[in-house]
């Protein structure tokens, strides 16, 4: 028996037998696949990322309004389907890895150097990003700077090992391509299957299927930000439009400690850098002019969802303050503490005349868990910087 199994092993390390499924070509289309998910994804993380924590040469714009929404929702989705093809590629190329002797040349150490960051990194991407849609943090991590700076490295990690496999991939993805140049070299990837037409054939079958799942799992999922596939999000952990009002909440006023007790006495305090300082109830801010706009919430978990939202716009406020224009200001929430109590709103989006303090939404006051009496809501803004209880505004 053991030797049976000794056997087995060796054929199937040294390519007797090999399988069109894990061949160069199959290897390069998955490869390929995966730099394009990858690199979406790396893109609009970085924009996310950027959006959340803004560096001094960057300015979040105010327009387009959905513009956090459009690429947040594609970072989760490329995310999800990226899942399958990691698997279908770890799987393709696994016993390539068991292949003697294990380095050939340069180039080839420094693919083999390149799969540890890239391997495991890809897999912690992964696993703390379909995490993190869940709100389940099991790592001892701060996700958002784990994720950002980890996602630097995967990225370096595939361009070594882009950059060691270019011939490989272009002689695989060649028309003309029937096998390896040197059918005396070890064997498993670069099998020819020259003649045999069920070869190109389980390839095919194979990669569909992989595809096929990818697309699937995308499908259930991405519903929770794409209103036509609201039905298919099956597997979604959240709905757009399930909960107060008819759209999520991430955390509810209890959990922030917001009772009735604090919105009943609830005051506005504008300071900072401005003429006069203002304390406004809420009957105060009711009373001023009060004007609509239709924004999505959009979340960094990949959800969104579109409301029509009503109340007061910042620049009014700062304007009846006497603060400069183009003045940047920070927000604060009756909340007190938490990671995302405030919020910093650039000049650019506190002059945008869609930037309210909301006290309503689709014609109802803010339900409680949204952010009662009011929360700050603002175009092309991620989901915790819309801050909700909203009851100091500082002018910087």
């Amino acid at each position: 028996m053991t030797t049976t199994v000794t056997r087995t092993f060796q054929a199937w390390r040294t390519g007797a037998g090999a399988d069109p499924r894990r061949d160069e070509r199959t290897a390069s289309i998955l490869g390929l696949a995966l730099g394009v998910s990858f690199t979406i994804c790396f893109l609009t993380g970085i924009y996310s990322h950027l959006a959340q924590h803004p560096p001094s040469w960057f300015t979040l714009p105010a327009s387009p309004a959905g513009l956090y929404r459009v690429t947040q929702g594609l970072h989760v989705a490329t995310g999800i389907a990226t899942i399958p093809l990691l698997l279908a590629k770890l799987w393709a190329v696994f016993p390539h890895l068991l292949q003697l002797p294990p380095v050939r040349s340069v180039p080839h150490l420094l693919e083999r150097l390149s799969l540890l960051p890239l391997v495991g990194g890809a897999v912690f991407q992964l696993f703390s990003g379909t995490a993190n849609i869940f709100l389940w943090y099991p790592l001892p991590f701060f996700f958002p700077a784990a994720h950002h700076w980890v996602a630097w490295i995967v990225m370096g990690a595939m361009a070594v090992h882009l950059g060691a496999k270019i011939p490989v991939v272009r002689r695989a993805l060649s028309s003309t391509w029937a096998g390896p140049a040197d059918h005396d070299a070890p064997r498993l990837l670069d099998e020819p299957f020259d003649g045999d037409p069920d070869a190109g054939r389980d390839r095919r079958r194979f990669l569909v299927l992989v595809g096929s799942s990818a697309a699937l799992l995308t499908a259930v999922t991405v519903g929770q930000t794409v209103r036509p596939l609201q039905r298919l999000a099956l597997l979604a952990p959240r709905r757009p439009d399930v909960g107060p009002q008819g759209f999520p909440v991430n955390k509810t006023a209890a959990e922030a400690g917001v009772g009735p007790e604090d919105r009943a006495a609830y005051r506005l305090v504008v300071t900072g850098a401005v003429a006069t300082e203002l304390e406004l109830t809420l009957d105060d801010l009711r009373a001023m002019p009060q004007h609509e706009a239709t924004l999505p919430i959009a979340c960094v978990e990949g959800w969104s969802a579109s409301k029509r939202w009503r109340g007061v716009r910042l620049a009014d406020l700062l304007a009846l303050a006497g603060a400069a224009t183009g003045a940047a200001v920070t927000v604060r929430s009756m909340e007190g503490e938490g990671l995302y109590a405030q919020s910093d709103v650039n000049g650019t989006q506190a002059t945008a005349p869609d930037t309210l303090l909301a006290l309503q939404v689709e014609g109802e006051d803010l339900h409680p868990d949204h952010g009662a009496p009011a929360r700050l809501i603002a175009p092309n803004r991620p989901g915790v910087m819309q801050t909700k209880w909203v009851d100091r505004v500082e002018v910087r």
